[in-house]
């Protein structure tokens, strides 16, 4: 059965969507067969991957609504082993349209039975809030990541997050685990950098990555050209923090 990770955080601009993609994208070429499923009505996922956005006619919303099943919204991806579920921007609605729902936090959870067991990983895009999609793939999620940049407020809304991922293991999904904090965007010129590792690896001892993501240019080029970093420049740092995290991952999921 396919493990289902959400990369999740409220906060804008940590770097969550780059995670999601280039994580996808190294499991994928570390041949582990991985589906990505875009749930950010922003679907930056989609585009970064080279999806045509404005032409999405099966997503994550049709998806969620149930008006096609999880198969039916599956495209590939130029990545080896890598799928994904796109979304548009109609996916912002789906906040609103299944309030009221019977069961709407298990609408993504239900969808994905059908699925789950033909991939190995499963990685879910949550959008940056703690709105009714977001309660949806932690809901149906197995674990979650929650990337943390390495700026000023790095930990503020942490505690909110992490109140959040309690509330869901007490009332809808009692086996989410915090697969782990990561570290993003650090700048080992800065001393600010520096600190925000030392105070989230010392507030988190067991749960930070050891894998940390440098702030890089070629990381930030990539969506725009709709590629992965591992296929956009393989030999960048990005691509080796990616790739290393991967491997890490596997190595604490016992999948080597």
């Amino acid at each position: 059965m396919g493990k289902i990770v959400a990369i999740a955080n409220q906060k804008g601009g940590v770097g969550k969507t780059t995670t999601a993609v280039n994580l996808a994208a190294s499991l994928g070429v570390l041949e582990k067969k991985t589906l990505l499923i875009d749930a950010d009505p922003q679907a930056n996922a989609s585009s970064g991957l080279g999806i045509v956005v404005e032409e999405v006619e099966k997503g994550t919303y049709e998806v969620l609504e149930h008006e096609v099943s999880a198969r039916e919204a599956i495209q590939k991806t130029q990545t080896p082993n890598l799928d994904i579920i796109p979304a548009h921007v109609d996916l912002v609605a789906a906040e609103i349209e299944i309030v009221d729902h019977e069961n709407r936090e298990y609408l993504l959870k239900e969808a994905l039975k059908e699925i789950r067991d033909e991939y190995d990983y499963i990685i879910i895009d949550c959008a940056p809030s703690l709105g009714l999609i977001t309660l949806n793939a932690l809901t149906a999620a197995d674990s979650v990541i929650i990337p943390i940049q390495c700026e000023y407020f790095a930990l503020e809304g942490l505690g909110k997050l992490l109140n959040t991922i309690k509330g869901v293991q007490q009332h809808h999904n009692k086996d989410l685990d915090i697969e782990g904090l990561l570290l993003t965007m650090h700048d080992s010129r800065l001393r600010l950098s520096n600190q925000v590792v030392d105070e989230v690896s010392s507030h988190f001892p067991q749960m930070v990555f050891d894998t940390i993501i440098q702030r890089n240019v070629r990381l930030s080029e990539a969506p725009s050209f709709g590629e992965a970093i591992i296929a956009y420049d393989a030999g960048s740092k990005g691509a080796e923090n990616y790739l290393n995290l991967a491997r890490e991952f596997l190595v604490k999921n016992k999948d080597v």
